[in-house]
């Protein structure tokens, strides 16, 4: 039997970028070589595409750009094609692939724009469509779609960087409707990029001039005490989660630094909480799954407050796929090994384009 070709998308232009070479270069490794012909495709921070004919271990170490036997590529919107166009010199060669695995973390991978692009092309495609990977990459937006089906979450304020003229007067308005702490974060990033916790006044304003530059749109949202538990949701129309999982975090709070940087974080998985509470993550986690159109898989985040309440954090269309992260241990917990889990994300792509 042919191997099936699978374009492993990498890098972008993103503050994620860094993440998804080391996620990507996991991804491609434990991919099955028997069952699979991986066509590695890196963006540049700038957003230059190219086939990287290299090894793997200049993806994870952030050196693939200055390979020297890059070449140019694109994705032919014209379902005609349904490939990778690469150019050599005057040349034009069109390489068909079975399906587009997208490892791409934050802006222009995670928001809908490149999944927009991959369905002009009728191209089979790792993860959530266009629309649920834009409503779920906008924070304001998943809070309206998800508290409107009754999902509780945290109380939040969203501001537009066009009113920072009017900061002092917006963020009075916010300390009277929010009480202190609060958490400030950009609209549409990931793996707390940009994200801080404010404790007063003062702090409020320099988190939200902070999370601008990473963003046109900041969320402020009440803090809420608690643990922060996760689940792993895998499927289409009758998806399903894992059991939850819990983030130690050796900071405040989990941001980028006790993510990916500190590396003393734990998770444990299995969460040591009530079934109770672990049944309900579950289902809730499902249902924002199915009320955010999402497919494929999705990391959905949670608090536990300390009497058992559940509050959905955030949902991730593209969660982290590195060596610590949280989906694919809990999924390997669900008796799903890496490679396997990457086996039925591509069987699921293959799915959502004959449907």
């Amino acid at each position: 039997m042919a191997k099936k070709k699978i374009a492993v998308i990498f890098g972008g232009m993103s503050n994620e970028h860094d993440i998804s070479l080391i996620s990507a270069s996991n991804v491609i490794n434990n991919l099955d070589k028997s069952k699979y012909e991986v066509i590695p495709i890196g963006i540049t921070r700038k957003g230059r595409w190219y086939f990287f004919p290299g090894d793997v271990e200049e993806i994870k170490q952030d050196t693939w750009e200055i390979n020297t036997d890059n070449v140019p590529a694109a994705i032919l919107p014209d379902p005609l094609y349904r490939g990778i166009a690469t150019l050599t010199g005057n040349e034009i060669n069109i390489i068909k692939v079975d399906c587009v695995f997208p490892v791409l973390h934050g802006k222009y991978g995670e928001d809908g724009t490149i999944q927009g692009l991959l369905d002009m092309a009728k191209i089979p495609y790792v993860g959530c469509g266009c629309f649920a990977s834009a409503a779920c990459m906008d924070k304001e937006f998943a809070h309206v779609i998800c508290e409107y089906h009754g999902i509780r979450m945290a109380r939040y304020r969203s501001i537009l960087q066009k009113d920072l003229g009017n900061l002092d007067s917006i963020c009075d308005r916010i300390v009277d409707e929010l009480d202190f702490p609060l958490f400030v974060k950009p609209a549409c990033s990931g793996s707390s990029v940009g994200v801080n916790k404010a404790t007063r006044f003062e702090d409020l304003k320099n988190a939200i001039k902070f999370a601008f530059t990473h963003d046109k749109k900041v969320i402020v949202e009440e803090y809420i005490k608690g643990r922060e538990i996760e689940c792993a949701v895998l499927g289409s129309e009758n998806p399903f989660s894992s059991e939850p999982g819990e983030i130690v975090s050796c900071n405040d709070f989990y941001d980028y630094d006790a993510k990916y940087i500190m590396g003393t974080s734990r998770l444990a998985i299995p969460a040591d909480i009530s079934p109770a509470a672990a049944k309900e993550l579950k289902d809730t986690a499902v249902k924002a799954f199915k009320v955010l159109g999402c497919f494929g898989l999705s990391r959905v985040d949670f608090f536990l407050a300390d009497n058992d309440t559940v509050y959905l954090n955030e949902i991730n269309t593209m969660p982290g796929f590195t060596s610590i992260s949280m989906y694919p241990k809990l999924m390997e917990n669900f008796g799903i090994g890496y490679s396997e889990l990457l086996d039925k994300l591509i069987d699921l792509a293959e799915e959502r384009i004959t449907r």
